[in-house]
């Protein structure tokens, strides 16, 4: 039975100095093992992890001396008589090769993947991962989480580096992706603010082909078009590669809800009925540009750029109807409940960054990379709502404007050498630097609704990172990692009263091993124990409110507190993979995760300058342990029956356990982590047809968090089944049919809150929409 509060950091140093004596012992070993045990070892170095940061082959170098050496070893006879003719593939990994050969485990989507289902986000993609779900409803976008728990426990990546406040997954295309790299446990070479997981998304790669890939789509929901063009125009120029990729798209939504909240007293006593319906329509717009430079210099340094723009604007429309027993008018305002009302929001946002890297080699095969980015970014939002008494009257006039600029800078460097043909050796740094002037006027009646309503707010984050990490090949049974990264974070914030200085410093020792299984193929077994946390994020930290129009215990103001810690987190990681011969993958995966510091929101009422309203802010409470088995099968049905039909199977489920020790149970899970969720698709290719189909069904079951004592929140079951259909017209053209959502559940939450003898109970329930979608695909 493993014990929850282990001590990593001794662990850690156990396991590595395990690492060191194998490697010696295996070194001084006489090689006088047989015929078979040669070739293993030849193929296990052959397919041995590369020290590149992109986890692809090993240098050139190393592996035509492996391959030497083992041919070498397997005929001495043939090798006193001829010289062997000795060749190297150098072609490129497949996902699946590059998920195997890596230590830390992880899942790689590559562009097939991307492009099977016709999905216009990349969310839409990641949700039929294993462990992976999202938040919000189908078709509306949600944050990512891995292993089900909640938002800012799953770090995302974009190209390694951290995305720019206000960027969203959900917004960029996949026709813009290279690949996406899933990574269950932190290494020593990202930031390990990630509890859950990472995922990093890699953007289009420089290209070689010379064919121009073309894709226009046509989106319907409800009637409403929505067209999307990407294209991608690569190109070279002496030394120089590029590859210009970009897309534009435009779309319009119509949203349709109801809520309802009741108060009612310990004795059954009703106190309040408030019913409210909302409509809304939507259209929005955007650009997303994408290219990518590599410059390769004649002593083989290469420099790549790679610059990242994305604008987007929107426009809505909401009318609210409220109905409410009794009519009584409100004690604060002395005004007559909301019987309507009419809101119109407007939103524009552009993010530019760009990545540059440097690399050399040295003659001793070792490298150093060198690289610099940097970014701004300016979003803009205002909202008008005026609410109307039941007789016409009209109450409020509610304004709130918001301008928001970022910029942020950021440095690091990398530096690799191979210690052996067994070994590689890293280190390096990261700094960054980010800055947020952020300007907001919440006005009621023309009166602010917060004291600080019109300041100035000034925001800044700095992050230092070192970290060192060590890969080794033990033998041809064993491949081992060791790390250690140092992360310092500082936050500042000011507003015209009030300066907040918030400082954490983490050390993250890792390591990870992976044992491949004698005689039984490919099959290997993972090990991980790791060590990450969650840092509080800026808008928890500083004390901007947002504004509630309708206050009350289930429609919260939301708050931030400067005295909030980082969680820490310790975790172990053991998997199993069974590797077919149809590139297919059968894994089980075990995990489980201490949380000290743990963060969780909590509502009470507060006084704001002259008036008491319900705030809801983030406070640590204490202790958490999650733990889950995620399982997973990729394969070719035909492996099995080599006379039925063409078809892919697709299908993962992962069950999650938590429990929070300062909060009373039951069902005090881990905020908005569901029990269970599983995934299953196909594809079908049919014979003699250039026509192939296939489909997922996604299922999240209902679940309720119990999140304090007095406060819980309830998700309703989530079932979205995805199809499509694609006809190759001919080599450069294909024409792909996809429905999203077909079944279009409503989406219903809710929420509860005891306070003073009396439950507040809210529910809500929106509608999901399918959405159809026609693209060309063309190759020029």
């Amino acid at each position: 039975m493993i014990t929850p509060h282990f001590k990593l950091s001794a662990v850690a140093l156990a396991i590595s100095s395990l690492f060191v004596i194998e490697s010696a012992h295996a070194q001084g070993e006489t090689t006088t093992t047989n015929k078979t045990q040669e070739e293993q070892t030849k193929k296990n170095k052959e397919e041995a992890k590369s020290s590149d940061e992109k986890g692809k082959t090993l240098d050139s170098t190393r592996k035509t001396n492996a391959q030497r050496n083992a041919t070498l070893k397997a005929a001495p006879e043939q090798n006193a008589q001829a010289v062997q003719k000795v060749t190297v593939n150098g072609s490129k990994q497949s996902d699946v090769d590059l998920r195997r050969n890596s230590i830390a485990g992880k899942i790689i989507v590559g562009r097939e993947e991307l492009d099977r289902d016709g999905d216009s986000s990349v969310g839409e993609i990641l949700k039929r991962l294993p462990g992976v779900t999202t938040g919000g409803r189908p078709g509306r976008g949600g944050d990512i989480r891995m292993r089900g728990m909640g938002g800012g426990y799953t770090q995302i990546l974009l190209n390694g580096e951290r995305p720019p406040r206000g960027f969203s997954m959900e917004s960029l295309s996949p026709d813009q992706v290279e690949r996406i790299e899933v990574m269950r446990g932190p290494v020593a070479e990202f930031s390990t603010q990630a509890i859950a997981g990472t995922i990093n998304i890699i953007l289009r790669e420089e290209y070689h082909p010379k064919d121009v890939d073309l894709k226009l789509s046509l989106g319907m929901e409800q009637g409403r078009v929505a067209p999307n063009l990407s294209i991608t125009y690569p190109g070279q120029i002496g030394e120089l590669n590029y590859a210009l990729s970009g897309s534009i798209f435009k779309n319009g939504q119509k949203d349709y809800g109801t809520s309802q909240r009741i108060e009612q007293t310990d004795d059954g006593a009703i106190r309040l009925v408030q019913d409210q319906i909302d409509q809304t329509k939507r259209e929005s717009s955007g650009i997303h540009f994408t290219p990518r430079f590599s410059y390769k210099f004649e002593n083989g340094d290469n420099l790549t750029v790679q610059p990242f723009l994305m604008t987007s604007r929107s426009h809505s429309r909401t009318s609210s109807t409220i109905t409410q027993t009794p009519e009584n008018i409100d004690p604060d305002t002395l005004l007559a409940p909301v019987a309507y009302a009419n809101s119109n929001g407007n939103s524009d946002s552009t993010f530019f960054r760009f990545n540059s890297n440097y690399q050399h080699r040295f003659e001793d095969t070792a490298k150093l990379t060198l690289k610099i980015g940097g970014g701004v970014g300016r979003s803009n939002s205002d909202s008008l709502r005026t609410q109307f008494a039941k007789n016409g009257e009209q109450l409020n006039l509610i304004t709130d404007e918001n301008n928001t600029r970022d910029k942020s800078f950021s440095t690091g460097g990398k530096y690799t050498t191979p210690i052996g043909d067994k070994q590689n050796l890293a280190a390096g740094w990261d700094i960054e630097n980010s800055q947020r002037e952020q300007k907001r006027v919440s006005l009621d009646n023309g009166k602010p609704q917060f004291s600080d309503s019109g300041d100035n707010l000034d925001a800044s984050t700095r992050r230092l990172a070192a970290w060192v990490q060590n890969e080794i090949d033990i033998n041809a049974q064993w491949s081992g990692y060791a790390g250690l990264r140092w992360e310092g974070i500082k936050t500042h914030s000011s507003r015209s009263n009030y300066i907040v200085d918030n400082s954490t410093s983490v050390f993250s020792p890792i390591v990870h091993a992976v044992y491949r299984i004698p005689d039984f193929g490919k099959d290997q077994i993972r090990m991980g124990l790791t060590s990450s946390y969650r840092a509080p994020a800026l808008n928890d930290v500083i004390a901007v409110p947002a504004i509630s129009p309708l206050n009350g215990p289930t429609r919260p103001d939301r708050t931030g507190n400067p005295n909030l810690k980082p969680e820490l987190s310790r975790g172990i990681d053991i998997a199993y993979e069974h590797y077919l011969k149809s590139a297919g993958i059968m894994s089980v995966n075990l995990f489980i995760k201490n949380i000290d510091d743990l963060i969780r929101r909590r509502t009470e009422q507060v006084m704001v300058g002259d008036k008491l309203r319900w705030v809801n802010s983030p406070i640590n409470i204490g202790h958490a342990v999650a733990k889950g088995i995620e399982l997973e099968a990729k394969f070719q049905a035909q492996e099995f029956f080599p006379e039925g039909p063409a078809i892919d199977i697709r299908t993962n489920y992962s069950r999650f356990w938590s429990n929070v020790d300062d909060v009373k149970g039951p069902n005090n899970r881990l905020d908005q982590q569901p029990t269970q969720t599983a995934n299953l698709g196909m594809d079908y290719r049919m014979s003699g047809l250039p026509l192939s189909m296939g489909g997922n069904i996604n299922w999240t079951p209902a679940y309720i968090n119990q999140t304090s004592d007095t406060q819980t929140s309830s998700y309703g079951i989530k079932r979205q089944l995805d199809v499509y259909t694609l006809w190759k017209l001919s080599p450069t053209a294909k024409i792909r049919l996809s429905a999203s959502n077909l079944q279009a559940n409503d989406s219903v939450n809710g929420s509860t809150v005891y306070v003073g003898g009396v439950h507040y109970l809210q529910s809500n329930r929106s509608k999901t929409y399918t959405v159809f979608n026609l693209r060309l695909e063309l190759k020029i």
